[in-house]
């Protein structure tokens, strides 16, 4: 058995920030006669996984009452109580890897619940969800997955749900949670 784990930062809130709206002149652009851009690749190991990207609950808005945000496993998200969803944003963690056709997987996390970090009361994640058919609830205890890609990849997103409190200050807020695989 080999066991891969990953913790991932949670960028959970890029803004509990009250909107504003900035105007400013237009200015002509000036040409220029080069641009760079970057080239990136992940060259993976057998039996490993890596994070593309981090659980982002999206920008939201607070009230004088509590409420929750939850992002799905296929990136829809949602809001109750006092809450106010603010643009398009949100979206679930990702992750990918690299083990053998038909190879079982276990897949667990670290805790059931993490708390988030900002300049205000902290606020609690909970209810982490696998993509999954059907959709699975993330626990301590694994929760088995067989790899059905002839070339061996797979991935995976991960979403959860976020406890907004109320009069929440406006700030980033993040923690961060730990997936583990166990290949068997």
């Amino acid at each position: 058995m080999r066991t891969s784990h990953i913790s991932c930062p949670l960028p959970m809130q890029r803004g509990l920030a009250l909107l504003a709206l900035c105007l400013a002149p237009a200015v002509p652009a000036l040409a220029q006669s080069g641009t760079q851009a970057q080239a990136e690749a992940i060259v993976l190991r057998p039996l490993s996984f890596f994070k593309v990207n981090d659980l982002d609950f999206g920008d939201i808005i607070p009230s004088a009452s509590a409420g929750t945000v939850t992002i799905e496993p296929d990136g829809s998200r949602s809001r109750t109580g006092g809450v106010t969803l603010a643009g398009d944003g949100g979206e679930p963690a990702r992750f990918a890897g690299l083990g053998s056709f038909n190879r079982q997987v276990n897949i667990s996390l670290g805790s059931n619940m993490i708390w988030i970090t900002g300049p205000g009361t902290r606020m609690r994640v909970r209810n982490f969800e696998i993509g999954s058919t059907p959709t699975a609830i993330l626990s301590t205890t694994p929760t088995r997955f067989r790899i059905t890609s002839p070339l061996g990849n797979y991935n995976f997103p991960v979403g959860g749900t976020l406890e907004v409190g109320a009069n929440q200050a406006p700030g980033d807020y993040s923690g961060t949670f730990t997936i583990t695989l166990n290949y068997l």
